[in-house]
């Protein structure tokens, strides 16, 4: 029985790349997929919301001298195809997802209508929220707790590339510990970069609790879920 019925997770446009340069790795994306299909056969409700860094990062590379605003857009069309990518790899493995865009693409993709999200998580569908909140200067982490407290979720689940919260880099320091638990106030004054500042401010007073973890280590998705002892708490 899983100890959440409603999770929203935060992925990377990075975590879709695996091994590769830039774009989308297939065998990476499949993994991934059935991951959350693993989590979805518990009878957990997942939505999704999607980076784009792997395509194109908004405030770098080929965005250098370019207006802001206009990066940030790009980076938003990006989202949406790695939305489209993530939806079809669950249609192929024999889930049901529906891609909802927060900017308008109505012949590609629904836009976002927060009764209809709610809707499909309750038939059990895979939400991908696309596009991030739709507007510039907002990252997807903002996405993500905008989306997680809209829809109710019970928790936010960042993954990432390393398994919680570290006292100190582990790739630098081989003394770092990680963190089970901690509170929002103990991350701020550790100043732990958990999420960017405006994302972990909103979960903060939402009091949506979010859980940092490793998307690469098998299995992880799922025994986050069901309450075990993965990655770092991050809780009021």
């Amino acid at each position: 029985m899983p100890t959440y019925q409603r999770v929203l997770l935060k992925l990377s446009g990075e975590a879709l790349m695996g091994d590769d340069a830039y774009g989308i790795n297939r065998a990476t994306i499949v993994r991934i997929v059935r991951e959350i299909q693993e989590v979805t056969a518990l009878g957990c409700e997942v939505a999704v919301v999607i980076g784009g860094g792997n395509i194109f990062r908004g405030v770098a590379g080929g965005s250098v001298g370019m207006d802001r605003a206009t990066a940030d857009y790009m980076g938003m069309l990006a989202t949406v195809m790695n939305a489209l990518a993530l939806a079809d790899t669950m249609r192929q493995e024999g889930m049901t997802a529906r891609v909802m865009s927060a900017i308008g693409i109505e012949q590609i993709v629904e836009p976002y209508v927060r009764p209809k999200a709610l809707q499909y998580l309750e038939e059990g569908k895979v939400v991908v929220f696309a596009a991030g909140t739709g507007n510039p200067f907002f990252t997807t982490d903002t996405a993500a707790a905008l989306r997680g407290a809209e829809i109710g979720a019970q928790i936010m689940l960042k993954a990432t590339k390393v398994d919680g919260v570290y006292t100190a880099d582990p790739k630098k320091d081989p003394e770092a510990t990680r963190y089970t638990s901690i509170s929002f106030d103990e991350a701020i004054v550790k100043n732990l970069q958990v999420l960017d500042a405006t994302a972990f401010a909103l979960c903060r007073d939402q009091k949506l609790p979010i859980k940092v973890f490793s998307i690469f280590k098998p299995g992880a998705l799922k025994r986050v879920v069901l309450g075990e002892d993965e990655g770092t708490l991050v809780h009021v």
